[in-house]
């Protein structure tokens, strides 16, 4: 396996944003500086349970992903994906996405948008394909975990093309909040208590300025943002 670790581009709010705030504090783990947060007391439900149901996504970062995280291909280093992500993003305008609001996603939660939005479904999908020559193969052992809960003959085709199932007409944008739990117990504190809060992000639409490169030294360490990569104003 490569040792400089996988990248990704991934869609993330701006740092001075409430949605930002709310999201990192929530998770535990602030993507840009690394340091740890706080995370609130949830009733009904222990520190323990809270930490344990939000490890994956805290070491994902808050974020919804473009480009799914890859490892390098031969022949590029770090300074060639940033130049391609910084061209990329200088050519982009900025536009604004529905609101997003707290939904149950088979056994996760997460933000997702409110309604159907062709310039994110065409954001996501360029990226999918402007970055894809930097993208390594997948190794036998990363196909066969994406293949573990069943993949339809597209999602399998998009396996095999792009490196990750869930993208082009696959692809659905959503910024997790509750990793993979069949507990009802559990969605159902979280949902009670993170809903009322996050009903104002339903109120006003989602600013898309930027896309943000981030990297991941060891496949047990969190991502740490790279650089946000800012769109032409609208």
């Amino acid at each position: 396996m490569p040792s400089t670790g996988r990248y990704a581009i991934y869609f993330a709010p701006a740092e001075d944003t409430p949605i930002w705030q709310f999201g990192i504090r929530w998770l535990g783990r602030d993507p840009v500086s690394g340091a740890a947060l706080p995370q609130p007391a949830v009733p009904g439900l222990s520190a323990a349970t809270v930490a344990a149901a939000t490890e994956s996504p805290r070491g994902y970062g808050f974020h919804a992903t473009l480009k799914p995280p890859f490892h390098l291909a031969d022949g590029y280093g770090r300074e060639d994906l940033l130049a391609a992500a910084r061209a990329f993003s200088a050519a982009r305008q900025a536009f604004a996405a529905p609101p997003v609001s707290l939904q149950r996603i088979g056994r996760f939660q997460a933000f997702a948008l409110t309604a159907p939005s062709p310039d994110m479904d065409s954001l996501a999908a360029d990226c999918v394909q402007a970055f894809d020559a930097f993208r390594a193969p997948p190794s036998e052992a990363e196909l066969a975990k994406r293949r573990e809960r069943g993949l339809t003959e597209r999602q399998e085709r998009y396996l095999q093309q792009w490196g990750y199932p869930y993208v082009m007409e696959e692809f659905r944008f959503h910024m997790t909040m509750l990793g993979s739990s069949r507990d009802e117990a559990l969605h159902a504190a979280v949902t009670a208590f993170l809903a009322p809060q996050a009903a104002r992000f339903a109120l006003e639409a989602l600013p898309v300025d930027a896309i943000c490169l981030y990297h991941q030294d060891t496949r047990i360490a969190p991502f740490r943002l790279v650089e946000r990569l800012s769109f032409q104003a609208a």
